[in-house]
């Protein structure tokens, strides 16, 4: 593992982003490396800055795993503090009470629980599938395989879709900690021969998926051997579009969500836009995949991935990384809206 700076950390919660990333990766860091975290103006870019539900809910969870003592956990709190004691596997159950996205609580606690030896079994309940965070698919069949590929012992699985507003959706996650972190090199992206297109429709008309893959039909030219309409049980209503391509050791998901006054053809727009993107900058690694590799990537050390131009999470990410060790991950950018990302 990677060594940290030995002295307390205090981190800007208005940085870069300046949202709730600042948030989850100094939580986590915080925890592998024992360091005392005080975290102010939280997530202040935000309309509504401090802790909203999913935040507090990580900032919750992430005190349980450590025994660590917590300061401003409550709802609104513009500023935290804590201090983390010993990684302690278990039996967990996580409700964020609202559909605040799972997979970023998830986020907050997988990396502390991979790096500490033990197993643990995560009930996260929440939202799946909702704008501005990733989908479980995305955690099940894009991150996770690079992260077995690392060493990491994770299983992931979803008992029920969770969507904005209703929430309501359960995943549940093994993961096994203490294992090595390999070095992750991903430069060339090779051949890709999967694409699969799913439109999931949650108590809504299945025209609005029929709507959305056709879109992708006529947009990416995948045939109807590659769309498939999925309708799922879930409390409250919802609808989401996840495009997926695979191939020799990477792979993306682009996603885009329904929404109360959003067309279907333009939720199919949005979705298609991204992977097109993806397919034309020719790299292995997507933006959003990227942001969520640099922690293990830190933890293995050695490693680099090609990518597109980063995001400003991206960089926000490098940055909070920054405050806990000497030697954070480097982003190189080139011509051409490419970038290469290294960890010494």
């Amino acid at each position: 593992m990677v060594k940290g700076k030995q002295s307390a950390v205090t981190i800007d919660g208005s940085q870069g982003e300046g949202g709730g990333q600042v948030l989850r990766t100094s939580l986590a860091l915080a925890l592998i490396y024992g360091k005392p975290l005080t975290l102010r103006r939280v997530r202040a870019k935000r309309k509504r800055p401090g802790l909203l539900r999913q935040h507090l809910t990580a900032l919750r969870a992430a005190a349980e795993i450590a025994g660590a003592d917590v300061d401003g956990a409550t709802l609104g709190s513009p500023e935290i503090a804590i201090r983390p004691k010993a990684i302690r596997h278990g039996d967990y159950r996580f409700a964020i009470g609202s559909a605040g996205s799972t997979m970023l609580v998830l986020q907050t606690v997988l990396w502390p629980l991979l790096s500490a030896p033990g197993r643990s079994r995560l009930r996260l309940e929440g939202g799946t599938h909702a704008a501005m965070a990733p989908p479980f698919e995305f955690i099940d069949g894009v991150l996770a395989p690079l992260l077995r590929r690392m060493g990491a012992a994770i299983d992931v699985r979803l008992r029920r879709h969770g969507f904005y507003p209703a929430g309501g959706g359960i995943v549940e996650i093994e993961v096994e900690g203490g294992h090595s972190w390999r070095p992750l090199e991903l430069r060339e992206r090779g051949e890709l021969r999967e694409r699969r297109a799913v439109a999931l429709v949650a108590n809504l008309s299945r025209d609005v998926g029929v709507r959305e893959l056709g879109v992708v039909e006529e947009r990416l030219g995948w045939s109807g051997a590659d769309l498939e309409l999925r309708e799922v049980d879930s409390p409250g209503p919802g609808n989401a579009l996840l495009l997926h391509v695979g191939g020799d050791g990477c792979s993306e998901m682009c996603s885009a969500f329904g929404a109360i006054g959003t067309r279907a053809e333009a939720v199919g727009r949005s979705a298609v836009e991204e992977m097109r993107a993806y397919l034309a900058a020719g790299v292995p690694v997507g933006r959003h995949l990227a942001d969520q590799l640099l922690i293990p990537m830190t933890l293995a050390g050695g490693s680099t991935i090609r990518t597109l131009r980063p995001t400003l999470h991206t960089t926000t990410n490098a940055e909070v990384i920054g405050a806990f060790i000497d030697a954070p991950p480097v982003i190189e950018r080139h011509e051409g809206g490419t970038a290469t990302i290294t960890t010494p």
